[in-house]
């Protein structure tokens, strides 16, 4: 999928900071249902002289996109990945773009049990779920 056609389809280019910036350029889209965030693979995605998309990636697309949906609920709180679990289906390969959609199972006070795919295509990549803590804001910091 080329960039042109990503705008089309509504997704939007979103910078990555930090530790995900190793994993960016992303692309996030939003609906009623649910949030997303994909990536185009590149070489550097993916495990040497194969072609396919590294297992750690796959996990950080999975963190991310899954803590995105959370963000997204959280009216300007912050969060924290307590646990995550990912199962791989399938691969994905260079070229391919690749994306995790989250579902938001249960909320508490203190914890968002999240789920979600993680796809190419019509094709499942991996499955993961998770659990995010809700970081209250304490003396101007988040704690």
């Amino acid at each position: 999928m080329d960039v042109e056609s990503l705008k089309a389809a509504g997704w939007t280019w979103g910078e990555a900071m930090g530790f995900t910036g190793h994993l960016g350029p992303l692309w996030v889209r939003a609906t009623d249902e649910a949030q997303a965030v994909g990536m185009i693979v590149e070489d550097y995605h993916c495990n040497n002289n194969l072609g396919t998309m590294h297992g750690g990636a796959v996990m950080t697309l999975a963190d991310i996109g899954l803590g995105y949906g959370v963000a997204a609920i959280l009216d300007g709180f912050g969060c924290v990945t307590v646990s995550l679990q990912t199962q791989f289906v399938a691969v994905a390969h260079i070229g391919d773009f690749v994306v995790c959609q989250s579902e938001i199972i249960r909320r508490s006070k203190h914890l968002v049990f999240v789920r979600g795919l993680i796809t190419s295509g019509d094709k499942t990549v991996a499955s993961a779920e998770g659990i995010w803590k809700v970081l209250q804001p304490r003396s101007g910091k988040l704690q």
